[in-house]
């Protein structure tokens, strides 16, 4: 497959016309990672329920071994990992409550809106590096700080606008102990978790277990065409079912999906340190051009570019690169985001790195 060799193709997103024989080094995010060999064949022999009804044997079985991978008593399959950040904290946080999360969090930039939905307030506490500060945390905290009793506080790992970085496990450790004397749960985002074990070195349970509830997504890395598990007490797990319901996130014969997510568990975290090893390569050549460009030194798959020295916006940046073949991702006018995941080969890295300095030679 072509798109295995590191190179994704199809038109051109902001170029309708463009010819389907075009290919393009796809580095936008690694939720383009598309099912593998092994996927469809497990997707074409999947038994199939009705989820609904309460027994796809497929999507009980995703669910089963979710909830073995992340250590916790049950686990449930949704739509997606927004939904599942935001069935946990309908799980754990009262209307008039507040949830205390990182200030450039995903939950806090990305999926505040849910408080439309759950009645709660959203507090964002600064952070470094994706993790909040802990003095400013204890203050949010303190019963005589605030009107609003703190019903939830939310983490994040990988941490997606700090570049792909993870808290270390200290941090989460402090964050649980403080939770605990408080009486408050705590809610792992863990979309790109096992990106996170993998740097870390740990299963992906070690993490999990310093939180009640932790979600996880199947169609980022991991190459599963869609969906996330949301992993925690079964009681809980029980209410999350039903709200699922209340919110439509219940499928029927979902199982077509769960046998994706199934493969997934089972087979695409080994090969992660791969998308991160080419992550630091892409970072290093972009360092490499000169001072004209400033690229972070990711942890995991995530490399942000700071372009303010060469004085050319985002915006054209975006058009230089589509013109040698290689899409990013803007996070305002001064930065981009470029991702790895599995169909970005060594090859495909070098001919980003090539491209990124064929914009800046001179005209």
């Amino acid at each position: 497959m072509q798109g295995d060799r590191g190179r994704t193709g199809g038109p051109h997103p902001d170029r309708p016309g463009a010819g389907p024989a075009e290919t393009w080094i796809d580095l936008r995010s690694d939720t383009l990672t598309r099912p593998t060999p092994a996927m469809y064949a497990r997707i074409a022999a999947a038994p199939l329920g009705d989820d609904g009804l309460g027994h796809d044997p497929t999507a009980e079985a995703l669910e089963e071994a979710g909830a073995a991978l992340l250590g916790k008593e049950a686990a449930l399959y949704l739509p997606s990992c927004t939904m599942a950040n935001l069935v946990a904290t309908l799980c754990q946080a009262g209307r008039q409550e507040q949830v205390v999360l990182e200030a450039q969090s995903h939950m806090y930039t990305a999926e505040r809106g849910a408080a439309t939905f759950t009645g709660t307030f959203p507090l964002g506490i600064a952070g470094t590096d994706g993790a909040m500060d802990l003095q400013r945390l204890a203050d949010a905290l303190w019963p005589g700080g605030s009107s609003l009793r703190t019903g939830l506080i939310g983490l994040e790992t990988t941490h997606n606008n700090a570049g792909g970085t993870v808290p270390p496990l200290d941090h989460m450790r402090a964050v649980r102990t403080m939770a605990l004397a408080a009486g408050i749960p705590v809610h792992l985002d863990g979309a790109r978790l096992l990106n996170a074990a993998v740097h870390l070195g740990v299963p992906a349970a070690a993490l999990a277990a310093e939180v009640d509830t932790v979600s996880l997504c199947l169609s980022k890395g991991l190459s599963a065409p869609m969906g996330a598990l949301l992993a925690g007490p079964a009681v809980l797990v029980a209410e999350a079912r039903r709200l699922r319901r209340m919110l439509g996130g219940t499928q029927r014969q979902v199982g077509i999906a769960a046998a994706a997510g199934l493969e997934a568990l089972a087979t695409m975290g080994d090969r992660l340190h791969e998308d991160h090893a080419r992550a630091s390569r892409l970072s290093a050549g972009l360092n490499g051009l000169g001072e004209m460009l400033s690229a972070s030194i990711p942890q995991t798959n995530i490399v942000q570019v700071d372009l303010s020295r060469s004085r050319i916006d985002s915006a054209a940046w975006l058009g230089m690169l589509a013109a040698r073949g290689v899409l990013a991702r803007p996070l305002g006018p001064w930065k981009l985001r470029l991702v790895t995941h599995r169909h970005i080969d060594d090859g495909a890295v070098e001919a980003a790195i090539r491209a990124f300095g064929s914009c800046l030679e001179p005209g």
